[in-house]
């Protein structure tokens, strides 16, 4: 009587299953990790877009008080500095780009900074992870924060003063750009992009 042979095909499907389902858990497990992370970046896209937002209406604000004081040279280097009171509040600029980039300000996440001048906006996403294979990644939101700069671009010497009536605009040194300022010629003087640098904070 011959010996029975067993096929080697029944002992290597249980195997097979093994790899097949630890190769499953691995795909899932990189796409709930993928989730995660396009959430993250969602959310600092939108912290970064919020404070640059931010920072450019300061800059704004900055430009439009420096052509109101264009005949009083004295008080431009206050506005260079951002040392100027009256100016309107510019979080909702941060809250405008936030909801364009599916976030929102947190709670008295929108704050002014000083040394240097700028905006930090701390933003949380609309929409969580989803669901994954992770518990709780459904509910899991992204936070992310981010600070905008505001830096003056020029400089200038103050002219001296004629009997002290009289006073002569000084000339703009902007980036290494010469203005001759003119009064008369509102299209030939500079604008807030000439005025100040907005960036995001290193």
């Amino acid at each position: 009587m011959r010996p029975r042979k067993y096929s080697d095909a029944g002992q290597a499907f249980p195997i097979y299953i093994t790899v097949v389902a630890g190769l499953l858990f691995l795909a899932f497990a990189y796409l709930a990790v993928g989730q995660a992370a396009a959430t993250r970046n969602g959310a600092q896209t939108a912290a970064d877009a919020a404070a640059l937002a931010a920072a450019q209406d300061r800059r704004d604000q900055l430009a439009g008080r420096w052509l109101d004081n264009l005949l009083a040279p004295g008080l431009w280097q206050d506005i260079f500095d951002g040392d100027v009171d009256g100016l309107d509040p510019s979080c909702w600029r941060a809250q405008q780009l936030a909801d364009e980039n599916d976030a929102h300000v947190v709670p008295g996440g929108c704050t002014p900074e000083w040394f240097p001048m700028g905006y930090t906006v701390e933003v949380k996403t609309n929409d969580p992870v989803g669901e994954t294979i992770v518990p709780g990644t459904e509910q899991k939101y992204a936070t992310a924060k981010a600070t905008a700069v505001i830096e003056p671009r020029c400089s200038f010497l103050l002219p001296d003063e004629d009997n002290g009536n009289n006073v002569d605009l000084p000339q703009l040194n902007c980036r290494n750009k010469n203005w001759d300022l003119d009064p008369d010629d509102p299209s030939g003087l500079p604008g807030p992009k000439d005025l100040f640098d907005v960036h995001l904070a290193d």
